[in-house]
This record gives structure tokens, C-alpha cells and sequence, in this order.
């Protein structure tokens, strides 16, 4: 404590062992020597106005003109306001720095114990290993995160963001210098190289980096932490975005990848991490056989039950009745990290993450419960494993029953080997959830009743979510129901949907005559998916035209030849036509 003792002794600021660090006045430094000697005293706080009349006097009000020394050491981020409602240090007038109370910053506290603010770097000298590097970019990343909070911090200044700049700066010097004289190769900076990524792409990757090996509490991983990092202003912010949107580098070379959540203000959040197989490329560069997770799309194959679908519209893309998007929306908030906590702090969840939920679809063919279920898949990030439950019954008489369990058992051992969560769809389920037969008279009503036992015992059991869909309510069987967290009803869109679904569809780059009226084609009572094999019709008429141009009058006409039955209207059909 010699560099305390020696500030609070000595009789000229300026002769003190710290002065030169501070870069302030001499009554500046009178102020921090009053208020160091007050605070090995007990006193933290300091009310501006008593402690100036102390310093310099009150005759004749002289105190106030040394206000602006108060605001100057504020501003070099010496002291610190302390006030409920804080503003920002250059806004603020004199007059207002009166009756307001300061104490000294950590930042000062720390320059005197140890007697020196310089960042402690030591002498130039190869890597020995990967990780001996990575310790000095992690550092560096702390450095980013100490400028980011300097930003967000209203008692905070530019002479502070300045030094914690000028610290950074040595400390990129360096480890440019060290990997200099390193004469073995680095592997991340070999990385950096071969995957071409820019100095922003290398700080928000080495930020989601530190995340996996501090194992904190993920802050680094939201989106806005990460813009924050590399952002110095807010249009900054708006630019650097990009850089974290789809189609950016990081992601559409599958570098790093993100969940996406309901936060419970209603917005979309989005949490990044490092991909697995990218991820173990860096943490194990010494192994040449990296452990690599099975892809679904790689074990699929070797079995015929399921056809696997990656999803390409999200719940944004699709036009839903206000009720349904609400109950999905309530859905999804099951992947929120703290619904899931409560959840299994309650004793309702066993699991710690994912969802747990059966949902069943029903309505109108062409209402959009496929499309939906796949738009679904797509919010959450998730495949979709799609069984046809008119399968079942071709399958041999006297088999079906196993083939029920091997649907479950099937969709169990994928996911165990892949470590995923697919969602399980099971199109036209009618035939399991209709009522079960009270008087059975044959073989098949015995199967049949045999069938649907094991189907809701398996449904009673799943883990996962499960997505069944079916066209009419009220055909199934109440134990079934009773077996499903949502039943959520499809109805024919009305005109301001239909309105909706029309602008949607209609081809974007295609020409349009004048006369072209959504509204007009609105006014038909269509589904969905009547709409998108009208406009698919329609776009293969005009196409072979030679002057193909969309008329009003076509659309009509292939509205009038679906609503008369020409087409099987009946066909189930999402709302986009793949």
C-alpha cells in the first residue's frame, strides 16, 4: 500500500508516485487527495458542494468555480456520480454537480494499490501451445468487453474508453509479435486464414470461443452482446448485423449456427454457438480422427419408415388465424431457458431443455396443417421426421400392431444416435384416433382396436414433440384427445386472409397486366391450398403463351374450374405448393 500512503502524505500532488498516471490537474489531485484520505477514514461518498468549501474555502463563493474540476475528474473516469438516475457526464452542467454526491471509481482504487494503470504484458516470446494463445485472445476479448460496457455506462467517458483502448491495442501488438517469432503452426490463426474470416468475424468467433471453455453464463452468446462487441455507435450496430444474419459468412459456411427463442417481452432471440465439428477441430487439433455427430440425414437411409424433410418457411412465412399463432407462439415459449428452469423446479419437466408436447391439427384439407407443422420445425431449428399413417394398413394383417411400435422405436434410435430432436409428424392420423370399435365382430376390428391401444400408449409416453394431423375433430376417440397438450383447429381463411395468402403466393418477378385485383381474388372462399395449385395452374398456362402476361381473367377462370370440381378440391395441400 506504499503508492496509498505516499498519495495521502505527501504535501504536493504533483510529487506523488501516481500523479503521472493520473493526467489531471493540480486540483484535481487535490480533490482525489481529499477524498483518498476521507475514504481510509470510512467516508465513501461525498456531497460536491461541502466537500469544494473544504478544499478551497467558501468566501465569497470560490468553491464554485472549482465545479468544473469535479466534472473534468468525473470525466476521467476518477470518480463516479452516485445518484438513482445518473446522466450522462457531458450533458451535464456545472450548476447541477452541486448538491450531487461522487465517490472514486474502482478504476482509482486499483491505481492506488498497485501504482501503475498500464495493462502488465509480458516480454515477447513464442507460443508454446494453442492454448497458451488462446489465453492472450480471451484476454482480449475481456478488453472488448470492458469498451462495450464503458459505451452502455453514462458515468462512463471518452478518456476512459481511450485507455482501455490504448491497453488493447498493446496487447494486439503483442500477440501479432508473438505469433511472429512462434515457429510452429497456430491452428486457429490457420483457421482464420483458410475460412477468409475478417478482424469482426474473428472477434465474434473467439467471443462464442471463450464461452465454451469459461463455461459461464452465456452472455456472449445473444445476439446484441455479440453486435455490441465490434459495434463503436449505432450505426455500427445496424451495419455490423449482417455479419450475424442469414447468409453471412459465419453461418452459411456453417461455422457457427444459433437457437431462436420467444423472450418474454415477445421478441425473437437468437443465442449462437460454434459447431460441433468445427468446435472440436480447434479444443483437439492434435486429433486426427475428430468426433464428428451423425447426421439424420446420414442414418435416415437405412430405414423405410420415415421420410426425412428439412423445413424452408418459418411461422413467419405462413398466414395463420390470430388463436392459432398465440397457442403456437405459447408453444415455443417452452424452449425458454427460464420457463424450462421453472418447469423442472416444479416438478412438471423431467428434462432440462427442449419441448415436451403432442399437438394435434385438425380442419379442412388445404387449411395448411402440414405446411404449418413444418414452419413450426423451422422456427425452432429442428428436421422433421414425417410418417404417412395410411401406410400402416397396407402393411401385412397381423403385423400392423408391431409396425406401431417400430414407428416409435425407429423414431427413438434416430434420435439417440444423432443427438437431435427431430419433430415426429404423422400425417393423416384418423385411422389411429377415430373411435375405437365397441362390438367387434371380425378379425380386423380386433386388430384394428389392438392397433390403437399400442398408439396411445406410445402417444402417452413420448418424449419429444409430436405433431399429429387429422381432418375431422369429431371422429376421435376421447382417450386420444385427452392425450393432447394442444388441439389446435384449422379453418378456412376468411377474405383477409385469403387476401393475405394471394399476395404471398403470387409469383414476385412475373408480369403483371393492369387489371390484376388481389381483392377481386380474394373474394373467392378458397383454402390455402387450392390458392397455391390456382396460381401453379394459371403460371403454366400463361408461360406458354407469347406474351406471358398474368391476367386478371386467368386467375378466374382456373378459380371457377377448381371451385366446380374439375380439380380434386378435396386434396390436402399446404399453403405453399413445394
Amino acid at each position: 500500500m506504499k503508492h496509498l500512503i505516499n498519495f495521502i502524505e505527501v504535501k504536493k500532488v504533483k510529487e506523488a508516485s501516481i500523479y503521472e498516471h493520473l493526467k489531471c490537474s493540480e486540483n484535481e489531485g487535490k480533490i482525489l487527495q481529499y477524498m483518498t484520505k476521507k475514504f481510509v477514514g470510512g467516508v465513501e461518498d461525498h456531497i460536491v458542494s461541502e466537500m469544494l468549501q473544504e478544499i478551497f474555502g467558501e468566501e465569497d463563493y470560490v468553491y464554485l468555480d472549482f465545479l468544473g474540476t469535479v466534472k473534468s475528474a468525473l470525466e476521467s473516469g476518477w470518480l463516479i456520480q452516485q445518484s438513482f438516475q445518473p446522466l450522462k457526464i457531458s450533458d451535464m452542467s456545472h450548476l447541477e454537480l452541486l448538491n450531487s454526491a461522487v465517490s472514486l471509481t474502482p478504476s482509482f482504487l486499483k491505481l492506488l494499490e498497485e501504482g501503475n494503470s498500464e495493462l502488465d504484458i509480458p516480454e515477447i516470446k513464442p507460443y508454446e501451445d494453442h492454448l497458451e494463445y488462446l489465453q492472450d485472445q480471451f484476454f482480449r476479448i475481456e478488453s472488448y468487453q470492458k469498451m462495450s460496457s464503458i459505451r452502455h455506462n453514462v458515468n462512463e467517458n471518452a478518456l476512459g474508453i481511450s485507455r482501455v483502448k490504448n491497453k488493447l491495442e498493446l496487447l494486439e501488438k503483442r500477440i501479432l509479435d508473438r505469433l511472429e517469432v512462434t515457429k510452429q503452426e497456430v491452428v486457429l490463426e490457420k483457421f482464420f486464414k483458410q475460412k477468409k474470416l475478417v478482424d469482426k468475424e474473428q472477434i465474434i468467433f473467439l467471443a462464442l470461443l471463450k464461452e465454451e471453455y469459461s463455461a459461464g453464463d452465456n452472455n456472449l452468446r445473444e445476439m446484441n452482446n455479440l453486435i455490441d462487441l465490434i459495434s463503436l455507435d449505432e450505426y455500427e450496430r445496424i451495419k455490423n448485423r449482417s455479419l450475424l444474419e442469414d447468409g453471412s459468412l459465419l453461418i452459411e459456411d456453417d461455422l457457427i449456427d444459433y437457437e431462436e427463442m420467444l423472450n418474454p417481452f415477445g421478441g425473437i432471440s437468437r443465442a449462437f454457438y460454434i459447431v460441433d465439428e468445427v468446435l472440436q477441430e480447434i479444443i483437439h487439433p492434435q486429433k486426427k480422427k475428430k468426433v464428428r455427430k451423425l447426421k439424420l440425414d446420414s442414418v435416415i437411409k437405412d430405414q423405410d419408415i420415415f421420410e426425412l424433410v428439412e423445413p424452408k418457411t418459418s411461422l413467419q412465412d405462413v398466414v395463420l388465424h390470430p388463436k392459432t399463432e398465440e397457442t403456437l407462439n405459447s408453444l415455443m415459449r417452452q424452449v425458454d431457458k427460464e420457463v424450462v428452469a421453472r418447469l423442472h423446479e416444479w416438478g412438471v419437466k423431467e428434462k432440462k431443455s427442449g419441448i415436451d408436447a403432442r399437438v394435434m391439427f385438425y380442419g379442412h384439407p388445404g387449411t395448411g396443417k402440414t405446411m404449418t407443422a413444418y414452419s413450426l420445425a423451422k422456427s425452432l431449428k429442428r428436421q422433421v421426421l414425417v410418417f404417412d399413417c395410411s401406410k400402416i394398413l397396407s402393411m401385412y394383417v397381423g403385423e400392423s400392431e408391431k409396425n406401431v411400435r417400430k414407428i416409435f422405436d425407429t423414431y427413438y434410435d434416430l434420435t439417440h444416435k444423432t443427438k437431435s430432436e427431430p419433430i415426429l409428424l404423422l400425417n393423416e392420423a384418423d385411422q389411429f384416433l377415430g373411435s375405437r370399435s365397441q362390438g367387434i365382430t371380425s378379425s380386423s376390428d380386433q386388430m384394428h382396436n389392438q392397433m390403437q391401444n399400442i398408439f396411445l400408449e406410445q402417444i402417452e409416453n413420448f418424449e419429444g414433440l409430436l405433431v399429429a394431423t387429422t381432418n375431422l375433430l369429431e371422429n376421435i376417440d376421447p382417450a386420444f384427445s385427452r392425450r393432447f397438450n394442444y388441439k389446435i383447429e384449422f379453418k378456412k381463411p376468411n377474405k383477409e386472409q385469403r387476401f393475405k395468402l394471394w399476395k404471398k403466393m403470387l409469383p414476385k418477378n412475373a408480369p403483371y397486366a393492369d387489371d390484376i385485383d388481389i381483392d377481386v381474388l380474394a373474394d373467392y372462399g378458397l383454402t390455402g391450398g387450392q390458392i397455391s395449385l390456382i396460381i401453379k395452374n394459371t403460371a403454366y398456362s400463361v408461360a406458354t403463351r407469347k406474351e406471358p402476361i398474368f391476367e386478371l381473367n386467368d386467375f378466374i377462370k382456373e378459380t371457377e374450374k377448381e371451385k366446380s370440381g374439375t380439380f380434386d378440391s378435396e386434396k390436402s395441400m399446404g399453403f405453399i405448393n413445394n
